[in-house]
This record gives structure tokens, sequence and C-alpha cells, in this order.
């Protein structure tokens, strides 16, 4: 099971070390007034420095440890931020209300849309009480009626994908949850509204997929997207989680390399740190692309979304022999 990190990541303890400089300078005295605003603003200029230095260069896995921060935005942060209004909505209509994966109705740019993501928790109980984002089959059968009741009433679809994979115990397994997951990838390809898909953090396996077919799929920048998280990929090649750093480099899991590859559509850059450096101006990027993509996609034909979402998906994994 992945956890959050809770602990201070190594490659940002310079940035840590210089913010509590700059504290310390602003809580001096007046005495030299000049002197101090002279060290304040130098050391300012270092941090910016030091930080574009240190997150130009992240490795995949240090993006993964970073998406994976406690205080990093989740998706109700996100809808909070981005909707005029909204309504959070429960229950699958068969018996369970999975927390690990929210859904519901909100309004955007005078637009009703619905939007489903998975939803992790900012400290151990929390985490415990989503299950650490990781789905139910309740869950995606929740997003699913979800799904349903847009493609009636003719509303957007915005999903939000944030999670290290699908639930794996046994009792997931009882329920059905491979056939959950099936389900919705099959539906999605049907429906006749526009479809939006997010990465916010960590897409993993097809925990992610479950809510992953779109018409375009975005990323935020320091996001990662993978087919198995670099620790268990380790795990299975090499039977040693600790070559988790090749794995992570060999599976490609960046949104520039997803770019290139050609699996998602496009990125959405982030305040520098993360977007958990500054969760309002990361939401108002988020939320100027998905009006953006939003005005674009409802221009398209009911027909028109379904052949470029059919064909969007059947691109991925082709390459030429030479």
């Amino acid at each position: 099971m992945v956890n959050r990190k809770g602990l201070l990541l190594n490659f940002l303890k310079p940035v840590v070390e210089l913010e509590q400089q700059l504290d310390e300078v602003n809580q001096m005295s007046d005495d030299s007034l000049l002197n101090l605003n002279i060290q304040i603003k130098k050391i300012k200029k270092n941090l910016i420095s030091l930080k574009q230095d240190i997150f130009n260069s992240l490795t995949p896995l240090q993006r993964l440890h970073l998406v994976r921060q406690a205080d990093r935005p989740t998706t109700l942060d996100y809808i909070s931020n981005i909707m005029d209004n909204w309504v959070e909505l429960h229950g699958d209509r068969g018996g369970t209300d999975d927390s690990a994966l929210v859904v519901g109705l909100g309004s955007l740019y005078k637009q009703t849309v619905v939007f489903i993501g998975h939803q992790r928790g900012k400290d151990t109980k929390d985490n415990v009480i989503r299950n650490f984002g990781m789905a139910s089959p309740g869950g995606y059968r929740k997003a699913l009626r979800l799904m349903r009741h847009a493609n009636k009433f003719n509303f957007p679809i915005l999903t939000f994908i944030d999670t290290p994979g699908a639930w794996a115990g046994i009792d997931a397994e009882k329920l059905g949850q491979g056939e959950a997951i099936a389900v919705n990838l099959r539906e999605m390809f049907s429906f006749n509204v526009p479809i939006l898909c997010t990465v916010i953090g960590e897409g993993g396996s097809g925990g992610a997929l479950g809510i992953g077919v779109a018409d375009k799929i975005l990323m935020l920048k320091y996001s990662v997207y993978t087919v198995a998280t670099p620790e268990a990929c380790a795990a299975i090649l090499w039977k040693d989680s600790k070559k988790s750093l090749i794995a992570a480099e060999s599976l490609k899991i960046t949104s520039h390399d997803l770019k290139i590859l050609g699996i998602i559509d496009d990125i959405i850059e982030e305040p520098l740190g993360g977007s958990q450096a500054d969760p309002i101006l990361a939401s108002s990027l988020l939320k100027e692309k998905l009006i953006l993509e939003l005005d674009n996609l409802n221009k398209l034909s009911n027909y028109e979304l379904k052949e470029l979402r059919y064909r969007k998906f059947r691109r991925i994994g082709t390459f030429y022999e030479t």
C-alpha cells in the first residue's frame, strides 16, 4: 500500500533552509533597515533561482514523491476552487458509497457539469477513511451512475485522477473489481457528451483507467501517470523494490514523456514548487484550461466526439519499424 510522504523530501531541504533564513531576517530589528532589505531581496532571488533549478531537474521518482505529499490539492480542493457552485452526490444504488471516489454536479463558467475524481486523505485518519484514494468496485459503479446521468441530460463529464491504483484487496476481487473497471471503459467510449480527464497527482494502473477514457487527457506538470508504481514494477521485474529509480526512468511516467508518446494531449503548468505551493493559482490555471477545452469540445457533434475518442485510443502504442 502506498502512503503519502509526511517527511521533508531531501531535494527540498535547500529550499526550506533559504525560507528559514528569510524568516530570520524578517524578524530582525529595524536598526539596519536598508541592509536588511538588501539581504531579503538577495535571499528571495536566490530562493527563486534555487527552486527553478530543482524543479526543472526533478527525476521521475522525485516527481512521484512530490505528488504524494499530503499538502498537494485533492479533487475536492480543486472542485471547491474552480466551480461556481457544486454538490457532492453519494451511493452506487447498489448498497455502497465509496469515499475514495467522489462524484457530483457543479457549475463551471455557467455550464452544468458532472465531476468525478479520486479523493485522497490529508492525514492518516482521513486516508484510512478514503482508503488512500484506492477505489473499490462500488466507487467505479458510483462513477458510472453519474456518467450515465450526464449522458442522459447532456452534461459534460470532468474526471480527476489521483490514485496509486484500484483497491487490490480480496473483497474487491469478490465484488468484481475487474468487471467494474472494464464496464466503465466500455461505457465511456459510448457516451455522446464531452469528457475531459485531468491527472492531478498520481495516476496508477487500472485504478486510473476506470475514469480515464476521455476526448482530451490533461496532466498537471508534475503529475505522473503509469501502468504500475515504480516500486511495484521493480519488485516484479527485478525482485528488488530498491530499483524503483531505474523503474521510474524506464516507465516514462512524467507529463513531458507522455506528451511525446501521445498518451496525453496537453500539460497544465503548475506554480513553482508544485500545486501545493499555491493551490489557488493552480486551480486558476486548471480552470482556465478546462473552460477552453470544453468550449472546443462543445462545438463537435456526438458522432465527432466518439470518433475523436476512438481514434485517440487506437493511436496509443503504435510505432513504426524500419
